[in-house]
């Protein structure tokens, strides 16, 4: 018997009756097209099969549901955006001491697993993740007991929101997923701010798309979330939204369903914004322009030194003459006989070492560094690495007139001056940016615009520098005043 024809029936409309005609070609392939816009209706639509020999046909029937035409945005970095937030919101991570500080005024306990990067808003004392640092630099300092992680508190030293000295908020999180060179702070993310970015129109699940933002305006505090995944039903309509953040203690995945993301969105405070045009959305503070974020490495799981880590953790970098702890763990009990460290290929020093303990240095020359381990039979263990590098910056004025442009000298070793960034201590969210050029390297010195800075008061300099293993910055404070103060 031959399969001769494809014959769909409405059960929504009796009137709506397609035929699909199989062809020599359909039946040597074994599989027929139905062809775009042959269904003309959405639900469940009956197929029969017709099949004809000598004696006559047969049918067989079955069914399909026909759904609208996906409403998501087919633009790729939306999906992207979803990947790249995960990366920081799916790892998973094992204290090894119970001294390193969350959010919520207590401490990570020893031996948990937890899911997702502490939340900890670092400002320019500590280091974001992704950002400042890779992914893996943070997991090597999970499992140094000695590291920053466990010996460094900035809860009571630096305001609004920190804890651990490596960390993400919920801004840094989602410019993170957005694939932002540097974050912007909350309210930054909408059309106030930002071109390419609208207000999604109706405020619903069933208009959402993977890559919109969800931001909550103060008081008390901003916030911002982003969409993660739409799940849809055979009709065609959305079930679920998955919406993820970085929320204290660490990142929160929830996914809700259509009548709960309805209620989370329907408070005044909040907002569902769309990036229309994700270029224009992030200018020039492009991650692809950058070493960081490198989203490569941050997806890469690392293999995690056991006999040597830095205080810092691995890959990681220096200023120069900072204190560098070299905790000499051997956690496989092989047994040491010294400490190596090399600038490069030259050996800077050679420690000798027997058993376990911390070795403390500081290096005057920048440079690439390696550390490693003469084991018990003399085999060398895997190496540390890590940079020293200087930076540092200088403003002719003491005061900057507001609405006059204003320079800013600099220079750096081993490492690039890739951004300044400004922060008004009056206004915690104008926060500006300036971008440095080529040519502002080779000039040493980069001019401000005149109007970047929107208010008078007390504004902080963050220099930021950008190297082989991460970023490092300079703070210098500067008043802002008016014309003729």
């Amino acid at each position: 018997m031959d399969a001769i024809i494809a014959y769909l029936h409405s059960k929504a409309d009796g009137r709506a009756q397609r035929t699909v005609f199989i062809t020599d070609e359909d039946r040597r392939n074994g599989k027929v097209v139905i062809p775009a816009g042959v269904l003309a209706n959405t639900g469940k639509w009956s197929v029969w099969l017709i099949g004809e020999n000598r004696y006559g046909r047969l049918k067989k029937s079955g069914g399909i549901a026909a759904a609208p035409a996906p409403k998501d945005d087919p633009a790729p970095w939306r999906q992207k955006a979803a990947e790249c937030a995960r990366i920081m919101s799916r790892v998973k991570w094992t204290p090894v001491a119970d001294s390193m500080p969350n959010k919520s005024g207590g401490y990570f306990k020893k031996g948990t697993e937890y899911t997702g990067v502490p939340y900890s808003s670092v400002k320019d004392v500590g280091r974001y993740i992704g950002f400042e640092i890779f992914l893996k630099t943070f997991l090597a300092a999970v499992e140094n007991p000695d590291s920053v992680l466990y010996t460094e508190n900035l809860s009571g030293t630096v305001k609004g929101g920190a804890a651990a000295y490596y960390g993400k908020v919920c801004s840094s999180y989602t410019s993170y997923g957005l694939q932002c060179a540097l974050w912007y702070v909350s309210r930054q993310h909408g059309p106030s701010y930002r071109e390419g970015v609208c207000l999604v129109d109706p405020q619903s699940a069933q208009a959402a798309q993977v890559g919109d933002i969800i931001y909550t305006s103060p008081p008390p505090g901003g916030h911002v979330e982003i969409v993660t995944a739409i799940t849809r039903g055979d009709d065609g309509n959305v079930t679920h939204i998955r919406v993820e953040e970085s929320s204290p203690p660490t990142t929160k995945n929830t996914n809700r369903s259509a009548a709960a993301f309805d209620a989370h969105i329907a408070p005044d405070r909040k907002m569902l914004y769309r990036i229309t045009d994700l270029d224009a959305w992030r200018g020039p503070n492009r991650a692809e322009s950058f070493r960081f974020p490198n989203y490569a490495e941050d997806a890469t799981p690392p293999a995690i030194n056991r006999v040597l880590l830095l205080d810092r953790g691995d890959w990681v970098p220096y200023h120069k003459d900072q204190s560098v702890r070299f905790n000499v763990m051997d956690r496989d009990a092989q047994g040491v006989k010294a400490l190596v460290i090399k600038r490069g290929d030259t050996v800077v020093e050679t420690v000798e070492v027997r058993g376990k303990g911390v070795v403390e240095r500081s290096f005057a020359t920048c440079g690439d560094y390696t550390a490693h381990c003469v084991m018990g039979d003399g085999s060398p263990s895997q190496a540390c690495e890590f940079s020293v590098c200087d930076l540092d910056f200088e403003t002719p004025v003491t005061a900057v007139t507001l609405g006059e442009p204003w320079e800013i000298g600099f220079a750096s070793d081993n490492m690039d001056v890739v951004i300044f960034y400004l922060y008004s201590e009056a206004d915690k969210y104008n926060h500006r940016t300036v971008f440095v050029t080529d040519q502002d390297r080779r000039n040493g010195k980069v001019i401000v615009p005149a109007g970047l800075v929107g208010n008078t008061g007390k504004w902080q300099i963050w220099l930021i520098g950008e190297g082989r293993y991460g970023r490092l910055k300079k703070r210098r404070d500067i008043a802002v005043v008016g014309r003729g103060g």
